[in-house]
């Protein structure tokens, strides 16, 4: 069955680069980023009041570490960050010494272990990397990536999902649900058609196992079945989608970008960079981010 869906906007306010978007259900705050331009948004649900923050350097994505800390990814590494006093703490240097490279899409497993995607900021080939962290342990999972897009697990946290956008396909890993590193070689999920307009960006998975992609390029939202077989395809009203996130129990909220557009793009993409919420009429059966390790 398709979904019926209601769209509105969760912001006007139009990212160049928006990403990385994160609901705190206890906040009960959505907080996404526009990477090249060094900002945090926030839209309080409750109180219907959106603000945002100037960071010192680019920064995509972000986990809850406890009550008053969140550990924000950011172009040098993993960065506690003190909600009260916004007091920025580091924690785990990633490619420090590279100026070409910056943070990108990034998802905690169900362990608490964060995996980490770098590339380059001009989207150099094979300049970045996708990483995992836990409990203060830096790995490098796979290199020579250009976009690392698509992270998202499997609800028994025992299969990793991730894509190299360039490469257009999607690709599985078997993971240990304990603490995330694989524990195979990955292997294809499935792969792009010819017929696809646009390329994998960010995903989610659902409690179903349903994977949830936003494909750039497109103006859609893609979801699959567990076995990779595309269920439906749903219209945003921005050409370039980002990223998808559960909003509640029935909504998810999907950034977007107007990178890379000219004048004449951008008069007929009027929408592109804003943030748009996505209301189902039923259940999507969400899964909301845990808590980092860190």
């Amino acid at each position: 069955m398709m979904s019926e869906v209601a769209t509105s906007f969760v912001s006007r306010i139009q990212c160049e680069l928006g990403e990385g978007p994160f609901y705190c259900q206890r906040r009960e705050t959505l907080y996404w980023f526009d990477i090249v331009n060094r900002r945090r948004h926030a839209f309080d649900a409750a109180s219907g009041i959106e603000t945002d923050q100037q960071f010192p350097e680019m920064a995509s994505a972000m986990a809850v570490v406890d009550e008053t800390h969140d550990l924000i990814f950011t172009e040098s590494g993993l960065w506690l960050r003190e909600l009260a006093t916004g007091c920025w703490t580091p924690v785990c240097a990633i490619e420090p010494d590279d100026d070409a490279t910056r943070s990108n899409d990034a998802r905690v497993h169900p362990s608490g272990a964060f995996w980490l995607g770098t590339m380059g900021k001009y989207a150099q080939a094979k300049a970045g990397a996708i990483y995992h962290f836990h409990a203060g342990a830096l790995t490098k999972l796979y290199a020579d990536i250009t976009i690392p897009n698509a992270i998202c697990f499997s609800p028994d946290g025992a299969t990793a999902y991730f894509t190299d956008t360039p490469t257009r396909q999607l690709m599985c890993v078997s993971v240990s649900p304990d603490d995330g590193l694989p524990t195979a070689e990955p292997s294809l999920h499935f792969a792009q058609t010819d017929d696809d307009i646009g390329g994998l960006d960010g995903a989610i998975c659902d409690g179903d196992g349903n994977i949830w992609n936003a494909r750039w390029g497109s103006g859609k939202i893609d979801r699959y079945d567990p076995s990779g077989s595309r269920i439906e395809s749903i219209d945003v009203p921005m050409r370039q989608p980002s990223c998808p996130a559960f909003v509640g129990s029935n909504a998810i909220a999907v950034t977007s970008a107007w990178e890379g557009m000219d004048g004449a793009a951008r008069s007929a993409d009027p929408d592109a960079g804003r943030t748009v919420l996505l209301d189902f009429q039923t259940s999507t059966n969400p899964r909301f981010e845990p808590k980092v390790v860190v």
